[in-house]
């Protein structure tokens, strides 16, 4: 029987380029993390690990602006205004950007996509690995 592991993809848009391969397990934490370009300030939308999709559990933002939020199940958690929406992803695709700065965190690791991605467009998702995968 072949073990099927499952694994974050990050590819380039434009190119299918892999800029990021990481084993995870499900209920890994993945998220991304970026300066608001309107109101800059920090965003953090937290996802989890679920089969081969990417759950959305938790946004944490700092104020209320464009595209944020407004009429969501807000509270205040040290400082941040958190909500917990709900929605599960089979990719997300982000346009990493200089003054956002984009970080993607998988597990206990962060990756710069700005630096990664060369700032052009990237799709991020959970696929499965096979160990045929690594064979030449």
């Amino acid at each position: 029987m072949t073990h099927v592991s499952p694994r974050i993809g990050t590819e380039r848009a434009d190119t299918g380029e892999r800029i990021i391969t990481q084993p995870v397990e499900n209920g890994t934490a993945v998220a991304l993390e970026y300066t608001h370009s309107v109101e800059k300030s920090r965003v953090y939308d937290g996802y989890t690990v679920r089969g081969e999709k990417l759950a959305m559990t938790r946004m944490e933002f700092e104020s209320y602006g464009w595209g944020l939020p407004a009429d969501a199940n807000v509270t205040r958690e040290d400082g941040h205004l958190v909500s917990h929406p709900e929605g599960s992803f089979a990719e997300l695709s982000v346009s990493p950007g200089e003054i956002a700065g984009h970080r993607l965190h998988v597990g206990d690791r962060t990756y710069d996509l700005v630096e990664r991605s060369n700032g052009t467009s990237v799709r991020i998702y959970v696929e499965r690995e096979s160990p045929l995968d690594s064979l030449p």
